[in-house]
């Protein structure tokens, strides 16, 4: 621009000179001013892909934008994706997942802390996780400060769903609340804790009789009865004793055994033979009916489902009281086929219902004893049941009977197979 003006200013005069690198100089500084004003217009409102288009230098600067804001586009694309896998890994896991800030807000959960700990991704956002879950032990629990991922804090949400919550620290300042449902495990464990306490009852009655009695005919000089009937009563616990330990082992074995076979259990030979067992433990002092003739048999092991049965029709003679009347029950239709045990019995009070297949659970625990019972053939009976696909429903009312009914799906069942008589089989 320089040599232009001064070859002009050589042929026109000094003045023509100085007016051309004036007009040249201007001419320069509006093409910056429109550039720059190009690119304060974007960087105020920024739109992506529209980066504008420059010319001569100014090429090479829209040029370089150009390529950050493409890839500024890109890292902002991964990092949505990624957050995207990540809250949908969070949705996938069993535990309750809440994300908090600094100051413990609420910024978003996964589907099962809003089922937990009923929150509201949307509506909580920004809320102190404080005012979203009230219970008093974790309010106490955020606000101390220890929350050591090995110490959770446990807290209910009504009267039948127990959480541990534990809070972890992680990027600048924000935590993790994860929230477990620990219902079944409380309720195994109470079970399990039970489960040693009562058999440690059950086997000690008897072992502190057999120790007595023995302590006593080893200690003092009795009469050949005395010693009859002491030997008498130590047999008596000692059958109990094996009684227990007997059904102990069928429990064990129905938990940790294969599938039952499918084999054909014919049911008018298994219904003849309960009822026969019936009346022999009845010894004459109930009414013992049958209803229903089996059309269909049953697919399983005879074993365990014999046992189930039996159980059932032992427990409804025990608990009768003598005169009473106690019904084997058959039905068959196209849901399938159920066998029910009903009784006279004084009844079971609904609060005790859900809890009779557990071990050695006992409505009356000083009745149950005296009847013989080992407090674990409604738990034989459940698992025996479950083995078979089969569902297991107690009806009973206090002062009016118990009605136990085991129900079988369609695909365990099939036609019975016909029974020859003596005369035919003679023919043959």
């Amino acid at each position: 621009m320089a040599a232009i003006a001064a070859i002009i200013g050589a042929a026109a005069g000094a003045a023509w000179g100085w007016a051309s690198l004036a007009a040249g100089v201007l001419a320069l500084l509006i093409h910056h001013l429109r550039h720059l004003a190009r690119l304060g217009r974007w960087l105020s409102h920024p739109v992506p892909g529209q980066v504008p288009e420059g010319e001569g230098s100014w090429n090479e600067v829209f040029a370089a934008l150009h390529r950050f804001e493409r890839e500024a586009a890109k890292r902002e694309e991964m990092l949505a994706e990624a957050l995207v896998r990540f809250r949908r890994a969070a949705q996938a896991l069993p535990d309750g997942v809440v994300m908090l800030d600094h100051a413990n807000h609420f910024e978003w959960c996964n589907r099962t802390a809003e089922v937990q700990l009923e929150l509201d991704s949307s509506a909580d956002a920004g809320q102190p996780i404080a005012n979203l879950v009230r219970e008093p032990e974790f309010v106490a629990y955020l606000a101390s400060g220890e929350h050591s991922p090995s110490r959770p804090v446990r807290i209910t949400r009504g009267p039948a769903l127990s959480l541990s919550l534990r809070l972890i620290p992680y990027g600048q300042s924000q935590k993790l609340l994860l929230s477990r449902d620990t219902t079944q495990f409380e309720r195994v464990e109470t079970m399990r804790r039970d489960f040693v306490a009562n058999v440690s009852h059950e086997l000690r009655t008897p072992l502190t009789v057999l120790v007595g009695f023995l302590e006593t005919v080893r200690e003092l000089k009795l009469d050949p009865q005395r010693v009859r009937d002491y030997l008498g009563m130590m047999r008596e616990q000692a059958s109990r004793m094996h009684r227990i330990i007997e059904d102990l082992l069928m429990l064990s074995v129905l938990e940790s055994a294969p599938p039952p076979p499918t084999d054909r259990v014919q049911m008018a030979s298994l219904l003849a033979r309960l009822r026969l067992e019936a009346e022999a433990l009845s010894g004459g002092r109930h009414s013992i009916l049958m209803e229903g003739r089996p059309t269909l048999d049953l697919l399983g092991s005879e074993t365990e489902l014999a046992s189930a049965f039996g159980n059932l029709v032992s427990n409804a003679i025990r608990y009768t009281p003598a005169g009473g009347k106690v019904c084997l029950v058959w039905r068959e239709g196209p849901d399938g086929a159920a066998f029910a045990v009903e009784d006279t019995g004084p009844g079971i009070a609904p609060e005790h219902v859900p809890r009779l297949t557990e071990r050695f659970y006992r409505v009356d625990r000083s009745r149950s004893r005296e009847t013989g019972g080992t407090g674990l053939g409604l738990a034989i009976v459940k698992h025996a049941v479950a083995r078979h696909q089969a569902t297991l429903d107690v009806d009973s009312r206090l002062g009016a009977g118990s009605r136990f009914t085991v129900r079988f799906p369609p695909q365990r069942i099939l036609p019975a197979e016909p029974v020859l008589s003596a005369g035919n089989r003679n023919e043959e």
